[in-house]
């Protein structure tokens, strides 16, 4: 099996159909899979082919599609790296994955070209009209790769709290089988229009709208950098049926001034998740779009999708629902035994959608997977009907707009700064992102710098969204009787 075979299946049903679009530039079926058949060219006459990782460095673009399914036909894993991503970072995960090749859009080179040398990693740039004229240069490679069900098909980078980012082993199968769990939860179908404003290089966005709308035979409308006016625009000009997205992503389009002006009549069924949902909010926009939000859970480990409101059960405000088919969930104590309906427990989940484990991470990968269940470290409560409700997470992963920060890894940046002594990075409040990235650093003995200028030595290495907005300078960080810092004791001094 090969998961580029759903779009070789959606191809032979439609050839016509409009595959993705951005704006005036389209792409239908037998393009987009002729385009990922030249890319399976391009990796073949380099020697690249089934187990090698390929690096995709795109933004929300018809490339991206033609990359990622060529990629998985020349049966190579994907390796999906955020836009945003810093050189420093790019070469991480470069040399990380072992990847032998970088498609990067130009607007990105400046940052990943250099780190893709210093990995030993070719990289080639895309941009539109000169891709696709190396495209027709190269002979397509008709031929699907064939992989078996358990061979890794993405590698996803997530992180912890501790330790370096870790690449998420997602196989054909663990992907094929929750795109199509995504199938039924949203009613897709080849009329469907999906809003793809969630990141492609994200599992979100990847499985639930892009995998998805493929295997329907859907069309793939795209929004590179979201924007709430641009969003309801598409959302008119194309006859959006589907909408996913982060709860921020929602307000903003709830708070789009004269937004009723729109036509959004076609609208159908929408999904959050990456974050809790203001059941308000939830409200707010079902009233004011006339159509039903369904919110969910998953992980980047899970492909990601493990529990889900379903559409047609009954639906409750502030939860996470119930699990897909074919996957389990349970609350445990420490202990690994099973908590009682109503308190709190650790979120473990088993099926078709958890990872193999983490790439050349083998104890990493045995402290999540135990007993056969992933670990997940969220906290929640299960009710008598099974429904579960997110209450805190056991790490100290900062949500920030919907994506994950990991403040270990701000943190690491933080203390290269010539007179920082000791630095914690938490997670504050924030009334549109849900959290925003905040950093308390003491400074070293006869040692000077402005909050300001911690802030912009942060910025100018690691991705914008990662960056601490907030930095406060204190005399002393609270510790534990073993020196450790201790984040729950900190406390943030009173601005004026």
């Amino acid at each position: 099996m090969n998961l580029a075979q759903i779009l070789s299946d959606s191809a032979a049903r439609g050839p016509e159909q409009p595959a993705v679009k951005l704006d005036d530039y389209a792409l239908n079926y037998t393009l987009l899979e002729q385009a990922a058949m030249r890319v399976a060219g391009m990796l073949r006459d380099r020697g690249i082919g089934p187990g090698d990782r390929v690096a995709l460095m795109l933004p929300n673009v018809p490339h991206f599609l033609a990359g990622y399914y060529g990629i998985l036909r020349a049966g190579a894993i994907a390796v999906p790296l955020n836009v945003l991503n810093k050189r420093r970072e790019v070469e991480y995960y470069l040399r990380d994955s072992g990847a032998r090749l970088l498609f990067v859009w130009h607007d990105f080179a400046q940052e990943a070209t250099p780190a893709a040398a210093a990995a030993g990693c070719e990289s080639i740039s895309v941009a539109p009209g000169e891709f696709e004229q190396a495209l027709f240069a190269t002979d397509p490679q008709p031929q699907m790769a064939d992989r078996d069900e358990h061979d890794t098909a993405v590698l996803l980078y997530t992180s912890g709290t501790t330790g370096t980012p870790k690449g998420a082993e997602l196989t054909h199968t663990n992907l094929l089988r929750n795109c199509e769990a995504a199938l039924d939860l949203f009613d897709f179908g080849p009329g469907q229009v999906v809003l793809g404003a969630l990141p492609l290089f994200h599992s979100f966005g990847q499985t639930c709208a892009m995998n998805s709308c493929v295997h329907a035979g859907g069309l793939l409308t795209l929004l590179p950098r979201f924007d709430p006016v641009k969003a309801i625009e598409i959302m008119e000009r194309d006859r959006v049926s589907i909408f996913q997205g982060v709860p921020s992503m929602f307000g903003a389009i709830l708070n789009v001034p004269g937004r009723e002006r729109y036509d959004t009549s076609t609208l159908r069924v929408c999904a959050s998740g990456g974050a809790a949902m203001p059941v308000e909010l939830m409200r707010g926009f079902e009233q004011a779009f006339n159509c039903k939000v369904l919110e969910g859970y998953g992980l980047s480990e899970t492909s990601p999708v493990a529990s889900f409101n379903h559409p047609d059960r009954e639906r409750k405000p502030g939860s996470i629902g119930t699990p897909i088919v074919g996957v389990e969930m349970r609350l445990v104590d420490d202990a690994g035994a099973d908590v009682p309906p109503g308190e709190v427990g650790e979120i473990v989940v088993r099926g078709h959608n958890v990872m193999k484990g983490y790439w050349n991470r083998p104890e990493a990968t045995a402290e999540v997977l135990r007993d056969g269940w992933l670990h997940t470290g969220d906290l929640a409560r299960v009710d008598a009907d099974g429904y579960y409700f997110i209450v805190d997470r056991k790490k100290d992963l900062i949500i920030r707009n919907g994506l994950n920060v990991y403040p270990r890894e701000v943190e690491e940046v933080l203390y290269e700064h010539p007179a920082v002594r000791e630095a914690a990075v938490i997670g504050i409040p924030h009334e549109e992102y849900g959290e925003e990235v905040a950093a308390v650093v003491s400074l070293k003995a006869d040692a000077a710098a402005s909050p300001d200028e911690i802030r912009d030595f942060v910025k100018d290495q690691i991705a914008a969204f990662k960056y601490p907005r907030r930095v406060w300078i204190v005399d002393e960080l609270p510790k534990g009787p073993t020196g450790k810092i201790l984040k729950r004791e900190i406390k943030l001094p009173v601005e004026s």
